[in-house]
């Protein structure tokens, strides 16, 4: 494990350096003090749409980090393992960050980082979100990032989702598979799923949320910190979200590149799946769209479909924090 690790570091480094000049800035600014530790531990997950977190090897180097670590997570909701300060800081589902918050689980929001990576797949005989009355669908598990959004999917236009739709949530099984196997009528995927169905043809798009309202108007994954790395470690957080976002920057501006660095990386063995993946989902959106009306969007409608009891007020008042992303949004003018 330990040669694994330190060859996907030097590839990451290598790869890196070759597309480190497009970049804003390599380094940190001048005037900025070091980080209090030199240790970033970032989360590691099989949604490749989570890039920005698994790439930025060389800008996390050049922040001040010396010792950084790319740690798997758990399946279910990942945001758990944030919260237990197994990882600093996590791209991941807004909706999983806010379920984590409104059990008490101590995350701190730091960002937007991108929109629309889920895709709602059906066979014949599935025409809209509200086709899925009584289908089978396949999630990952009850209250996994896809399972909450196509719950709230189907509460938005008048479904009851415990009710009308036969959930498939089987721990042994791939709900793509089931899919390609014909055994569910419908799947909400996230990447490289929706670009291996298309490639493959199978099965057709029924909701894309990269360009289907609201959804497309709000970011689907965001930026978290562990609450008490984020109040010990201020300059640490800012090196960090900067060397991240850069990240982002580079997945939207040469998303080859990009695709290359995760393969080189270890981190999907797909460089084609890779690339459509930066292709399909807007990176480009992290600093025009509003991080905290995300926040209460996806708060308000958790919340209305009886997911969650917590407001948008108590969310973003006890839980956000943005000073960061307000510096870095200056910072990092495009």
């Amino acid at each position: 494990m330990s040669m694994m690790q330190t060859r996907r570091r030097f590839l990451c480094s290598a790869a890196l350096a070759g597309g480190a000049c497009m970049l804003p800035c390599l380094g940190a600014r001048a005037a900025d003090p070091g980080p209090e530790t030199t240790t970033i531990r970032l989360g590691k997950t099989s949604a490749i749409c989570t890039m920005p977190q698994m790439i930025p090897q060389q800008l996390l180097e050049a922040e001040g980090f010396t010792d950084i670590r790319f740690v798997d997570g758990p399946s279910g909701n990942p945001a758990e393992q944030l919260a237990r300060g197994d990882v600093d800081l996590m791209v991941g589902y807004a909706s999983n960050f806010i379920l984590g918050l409104d059990k008490g689980e101590a995350l701190t929001l730091l960002a937007g980082v991108h929109v629309g990576c889920f895709v709602l797949f059906g066979h014949e005989g599935v025409h809209g979100i509200a086709g899925l009355k009584g289908k089978t669908v396949g999630v990952p598990g009850l209250g996994t990032g896809p399972a909450l959004l196509l719950t709230l999917m189907a509460a938005e236009v008048g479904l009851d989702p415990k009710k009308d739709i036969r959930w498939i949530a089987d721990p042994t099984a791939k709900p793509k598979d089931l899919f390609i196997e014909g055994q569910i009528d419908a799947f909400l995927s996230f990447p490289p799923e929706p670009q291996e169905l298309r490639s493959r043809q199978i099965g057709r798009v029924i909701f894309d949320t990269a360009v289907d309202r609201p959804w497309s108007q709000y970011f689907c994954c965001m930026l978290a910190g562990n609450r008490e790395f984020v109040r010990r470690h201020p300059v640490a957080t800012k090196r960090a979200m900067r060397a991240i976002l850069k990240a982002t920057d580079l997945c939207a501006a040469e998303p080859a590149r990009a695709a290359r660095l995760l393969v080189d990386g270890g981190f999907t063995p797909s460089y084609d799946y890779a690339l459509q993946t930066l292709k399909d989902v807007p990176y480009d959106r992290w600093r025009e769209y509003d991080a905290e009306d995300t926040i209460r969007f996806w708060t308000l409608r958790m919340r209305d479909a009886g997911i969650i009891k917590s407001t948008p007020q108590k969310v973003i008042a006890e839980n956000t924090d943005w000073r960061f992303l307000d510096e870095l949004k200056r910072e990092l003018k495009s």
